[in-house]
């Protein structure tokens, strides 16, 4: 007979009821069964402050760190309570999505207690929300969120990519425009649904009749390949192998995907392309690479094409005519104090200004390389479109 052990109250019991195994002396401490959760796990108050909670009984120091960028991250001691929960308190906070993390005797981590963890390749952040705002899931008509997994012919393995569609669009007989939207560098695909908070600001603004009915396709930006890996000149140039391949994939396996799935438009009115960082330069390299495909690109705090050249690009650049006559809106946004990527804007702005291209341009005061630059950006910009 195969004994299985079957975990109850702290002891390993066996199936056959003659052996009961103790757990090893030096397993952690756990809380009892009889605690609430809500003493022991972050939450929002109230008043929309936030306490952040981490049980670490046998911790010395613990300390919570806000903020999203170089600039803004703050650190916050927290204060031990019996029982061993840590805890430390924020003013109230606006509504919005916000990131944290801890330090447990200089060891970082994400929330164990928390199930909202920032996506990312190396998950090393978590993520709270005040509500309040456009990111929260209200009462309205929900779209549908479909993974579609596929085989990428230029890749040669399997990928997928997530797909926002309105409320009753299998009931819609015009065929849809398509908006393909791509993440950030070290993020995961799940980057915009899960941070970025696209199904929630598409329902809301559709519900509020403030954007058209569209597709919102999201891509993966890295192809995750060898040859798109050149880490050590990160720096100088912005991975430009991953855009030519992410271009083909998204021109050979993603466009036909969506069009043998759904029922799209096939004319460049009728399809977008935009990203925030890594995304954005994507959405560059794509989107003015294939001037006859796109009629509106939005590129938010991307790496431009001046510090990671591209050929295509570079040659629409010198027809402005051309540029001018196809964009319907071409749109750039970055945040103020952004040290990443910001110098590489100003760069692109002033090639514009001097080639005598059109675009639209948006600077968030006070703000960096940081989410609240790129979900405000997303919502002008999709207001805009189609």
């Amino acid at each position: 007979m195969k004994i299985i052990p079957i975990m109850m109250s702290g002891l390993f019991l066996c199936s056959s009821v003659t052996e009961v195994y103790a757990l090893p002396e030096d397993f952690p401490a756990q809380l009892p069964a009889d605690i609430p959760a809500t003493s022991y796990i972050t939450g929002v108050n109230d008043n929309h402050s936030v306490t952040f909670r981490l049980f670490a009984p046998q911790a010395k120091e613990v300390k919570v760190f806000t903020g999203a960028t170089a600039e803004s991250i703050r650190s916050h001691t927290m204060i031990k309570k019996p029982g061993g929960v840590w805890e430390f308190t924020t003013p109230v906070l606006a509504p919005n999505l916000y990131e944290y993390f801890f330090s447990v005797d200089g060891f970082r981590t994400i929330d164990t207690g928390s199930p909202m963890a920032k996506p990312q390749r190396q998950v090393n952040t978590s993520l709270v929300l005040v509500p309040g705002s456009i990111l929260d899931t209200r009462a309205v008509p929900h779209g549908d969120l479909n993974m579609l997994t596929y085989h990428s012919q230029v890749l040669n393995t399997e990928r997928s990519v997530y797909v926002w569609a309105p409320p009753g669009y299998e009931a819609m007989k015009q065929a849809l425009p398509v908006l393909y939207y791509y993440h950030g560098f070290g993020d995961t695909i799940l980057s915009a649904i899960e941070q970025g908070r696209i199904p929630q600001i598409m329902d809301n603004l559709y519900a509020e009749k403030k954007v058209k009915p569209m597709l919102v396709v999201i891509p993966d930006t890295e192809a995750l390949v060898p040859e798109t890996f050149i880490a050590s000149e990160r720096g100088k140039v912005f991975h430009p192998q991953n855009a030519v391949v992410e271009d083909q994939e998204l021109m050979q396996d993603i466009i036909p995907l969506i069009a043998k799935r759904y029922h799209v438009r096939d004319d460049a009115k009728g399809r977008a392309i935009a990203g925030l960082s890594q995304g954005g330069y994507q959405a560059l390299v794509s989107g003015i690479g294939h001037l006859e495909k796109f009629a509106w690109i939005g590129t938010f705090s991307g790496v431009t094409t001046t510090r990671s050249p591209n050929k295509a690009v570079a040659a629409r650049f010198e027809h402005p005519e051309q540029m001018n006559h196809q964009l319907q809106n071409f749109t750039i946004a970055v945040g103020e104090n952004d040290s990443v990527t910001g110098n590489d804007i100003r760069g692109l702005v002033s090639k514009l200004k001097q080639k005598g291209i059109h675009y639209r341009y948006q600077m968030y005061p006070g703000l960096g390389h940081e989410m609240d630059v790129w979900r405000p950006a997303y919502i002008e910009f999709v207001q805009h479109i189609f």
